[in-house]
């Protein structure tokens, strides 16, 4: 663990300038980097490639007017971290955190276009006749559109800010008991519930409407549908994540960080 005297201070009363500030917004990020549980960080980076990764596999469902990909299989992680994170650290830290696995994110997603560039054949393309097609096929999902990667992007930090926010501010209604079952419960299932909507009507409005010709109602029904089984998911395991963060604070993780926050608030 990082030890608060050792990290350079650089608040803004010392030196009030524009690079001051990003100086001390860096260093901020870089205290809570080291002070997140690495297992939770992994774990969220990873559910966030895999989930992006995943929706370019469909669902078939009996009803035409509903469409559903692999990637909610996963995705409700990725809600339930930043409402463990949000708990924990706060909205602006687990936002921040998304910011850090969107970056991942797109550093793997380059990195899987520029594979699938190199010239080659995917061992699971070894069918007599068929090999070139599917090795295309492969390098198409692997290397992803670019559309879909900027869409996916845009809906994700949107839907990141709405979560953390709203998950942080629901929590400062339960006044008397802010760290009970019920205001965890509540905070995560109301967050959750317009954030994922809000994700799945982004990228359907954004890319499903513009790219593949969706209507309006499809982008609505489909988003609500999609939020409804994500919360589901959560739901299931909500209960294992309110259990997590009252370990968190119990065990003082992250408390290098918040000393850090109190010592920029001091000016010291």
């Amino acid at each position: 663990m990082q030890n608060i005297s050792t990290i350079p201070n650089t608040t803004i009363s010392q030196t009030p300038t524009l690079l001051a500030r990003i100086k001390q917004e860096y260093t901020t990020f870089r205290v809570l980097i080291g002070a997140v549980p690495p297992v939770t960080l992994t774990f969220f980076v990873l559910a966030l490639f895999a989930m992006n990764l995943m929706a370019n596999k469909s669902i078939d469902l009996p009803y035409s007017w509903i469409a559903l990909d692999c990637g909610f299989l996963v995705s409700w992680f990725v809600s339930l971290a930043m409402d463990m994170l949000t708990k924990h650290f706060g909205p602006k830290a687990a936002t921040q955190l998304a910011v850090f696995a969107t970056v991942v994110n797109l550093s793997l997603c380059l990195m899987f276009y520029l594979v699938s560039l190199v010239p080659g054949t995917w061992g699971e393309s070894f069918v007599p006749g068929h090999e070139q097609a599917i090795s295309t096929a492969l390098n198409q999902t692997f290397g992803g559109t670019w559309f879909i990667i900027a869409g996916s992007t845009v809906a994700f930090l949107a839907s990141s800010v709405v979560n953390n926010f709203l998950n942080f501010f629901v929590g400062k209604a339960f006044k008397k008991n802010p760290d009970s079952r019920f205001a965890y419960l509540t905070r995560s299932y109301v967050s959750t519930f317009f954030a994922q909507f809000v994700d799945n009507f982004l990228f359907a409005f954004l890319v499903s409407r513009t790219f593949f010709g969706w209507t309006l109602e499809q982008c609505i029904v489909c988003s609500f549908f999609g939020m409804g089984l994500e919360l589901l998911c959560e739901a299931i395991f909500s209960l294992q994540g309110y259990k997590v963060c009252n370990r968190w604070k119990q065990n003082g993780v992250g408390q290098v960080y918040f000393d850090y926050l109190k010592q920029q608030k001091s000016g010291r």
